[in-house]
């Protein structure tokens, strides 16, 4: 696809999805990007230290929350595109508590989308015509799906968690902007992501480095939790895709056509550091000799835990052009020769920061009034 040079402003760009993102617009020398990211446990400079220095890349500590910087970065950069990635992701961290998910999946999405409209609002001409505002959402505000069926750009919101609740409120939050003030802004529900960069409490880089260090691999309930995994390069691509020909007001579903139980999950990413044994000899000292499905160790079941996701691609397929270009086996093929030969940047990000312990599965003790 092609995309004129432009500049955008990334929030939550030293994350996963967020930092693949700026990689592919940097590497592509799509345009320039000014990165806003309140570095907490799941965002590191790290992720970004290829780019320090490049004339095309600008990063700023804070939060999209904190209105006065908003404005100042606005006024700054004059961005074409904000693309909004910043959010608190993990749904046990937000069964613990939904503290921070409130503050900034919901009012700190509030404080961005309202003075982007400020922005917009002073633009004219081909600025203003050309200008977006993308909100990166989850499958996860549709709920949980039964054992057929496919979540569309229709489906009702039901959200199950204290996380997805907060995504969905941030959805709305978006699309009341653009219903209220014509703000040009687009939503994308993307199913769960996989691929570089990922912090290692998420599952699949979580049972990479355990298998890899002949630990334990938690599984929660039975297993045979079903979801739809999508590759985050794809996913970056569908970004491109929607900010360049979506049409304001619109959602797009994004996912990556590769439905699995978190059990086949597993055995297909132990079948993949098989296959990469020499690899693991060349850059590891660990042992490769191991029964990685004997490392699976199965825990009680997540509260509230939603039984299946499922998208539905027909309409980013229809109206954009978008299909995946990785299935899964390839996908994780490419993220565990990442981890492998990036082991150094999963030492740097989980030092001081996460155990990989077990989160989210302790019960909530209600005070009395």
């Amino acid at each position: 696809m092609t995309l004129s040079i432009k500049k955008f402003l990334v929030t939550g760009g030293a994350g996963f999805i967020g930092g693949n993102f700026v990689a592919k617009v940097l590497s592509e020398e799509i345009g320039k990007v000014l990165v806003l990211d309140k570095l907490t446990y799941a965002g590191h400079r790290a992720t970004l230290r290829s780019w320090e220095g490049s004339p095309a890349y600008r990063f700023v500590q804070g939060d999209i929350g904190d209105r006065q910087l908003v404005q100042q970065l606005f006024q700054e950069f004059q961005p074409n595109y904000i693309v909004n990635f910043a959010a608190e992701s993990h749904v046990d961290r937000s069964i613990e508590s939904a503290d921070d998910f409130v503050e900034t999946n919901i009012v700190g999405t509030y404080v961005l989308v309202d003075e982007a409209l400020s922005y917009w609002q002073g633009l004219s001409g081909d600025e203003a015509r050309s200008f977006r505002f993308h909100h990166i959402s989850t499958d996860e505000v549709y709920g949980s799906l039964g054992a057929t069926g496919y979540f569309t750009e229709q489906t009702p919101y039901a959200p199950n968690s204290p996380y997805s609740a907060s995504k969905a409120a941030s959805d709305h939050l978006v699309r009341a902007y653009h219903r209220t003030h014509q703000l040009p802004a687009t939503i994308s529900n993307c199913s769960n992501n996989y691929g570089s960069y990922q912090f290692p409490e998420k599952l699949i880089p979580l049972a990479l480095l355990n298998a890899l260090e002949d630990k334990p691999v938690p599984v929660y309930g039975d297993g045979l939790n079903i979801r739809d995994w999508l590759y985050v390069e794809d996913h970056c691509e569908a970004i491109l895709q929607v900010l360049a020909h979506g049409q304001p007001g619109e959602t797009y579903n994004v996912g990556g056509r590769c439905e699995m139980t978190n059990l086949d999950l597993l055995h297909t990413l132990f079948q993949c550091l098989k296959d990469q044994a020499d690899l693991i000899r060349e850059h590891t000292d660990y042992c490769i000799d191991v029964d990685y499905a004997s490392l699976i160790n199965f825990v009680p079941d997540r509260p509230g835990h939603d039984r299946r996701y499922a998208i539905d691609t027909g309409k980013i397929q229809r109206e954009l052009g978008w299909t995946p270009r990785e299935n899964l086996r390839t996908g994780l093929a490419k993220t565990v020769t990442w981890y492998v030969t990036h082991l150094d940047w999963c030492r740097e990000v989980l030092k001081d920061n996460y155990d990989r312990r077990r989160l989210g599965s302790a019960k909530r003790t209600v005070s009395d009034p």
